[in-house]
């Protein structure tokens, strides 16, 4: 499976600065954008506070009602919820069971390994149909072919 993530350099430095701020918790957020037979292309990001009120260090929670805002967004803007991001803090950028079990195929999942407050790591994943795996994708800034 091959799949990309197209974000601006704007919305990456968004994304990894509110999970910088967020450590040592988890820190979380919606990707809106528009999907495509390649995988998705981010338009803007959604901030949201990590609303799990226990083991918040190393799990997180988007209340249905911030997830519901982001859909109404998506579709005023033309497009959909994407994808979500989160924090590993401490821990590598590759999902867990934990996250595979609560994710969705189609969705990008974008992680972000921040060790002592600072971003190491970013990675995007897709959950296969079957639910069983994660396929990692290439994150593109928009426009550019790849990351420097």
């Amino acid at each position: 499976m091959t799949s990309r993530l197209e974000l601006s350099a704007l919305d990456r430095a968004k994304i990894v600065g509110h999970l910088e701020a967020g450590y040592p918790d988890e820190a979380c957020g919606i990707l809106l954008g528009r999907a495509h037979a390649e995988g998705a292309v981010v338009d803007e990001v959604i901030l949201v506070a990590n609303a799990r009120e226990e083991s918040r260090h190393n799990r997180y929670v988007i209340p249905p009602s911030e997830v519901l805002a982001a859909q109404k967004r998506a579709r005023a803007l033309g497009g959909d919820i994407v994808g979500y991001f989160h924090s590993h803090p401490d821990h590598p950028a590759q999902p867990s069971e934990f996250d595979r079990e609560h994710a969705w195929p189609g969705s990008s999942y974008l992680i972000v390994a921040v060790r002592q407050g600072q971003a190491e790591d970013v990675r995007s994943w897709r959950l296969s149909d079957d639910r069983e795996r994660f396929f990692e994708e290439t994150v593109l800034e928009k426009g550019v072919s790849s990351w420097p």
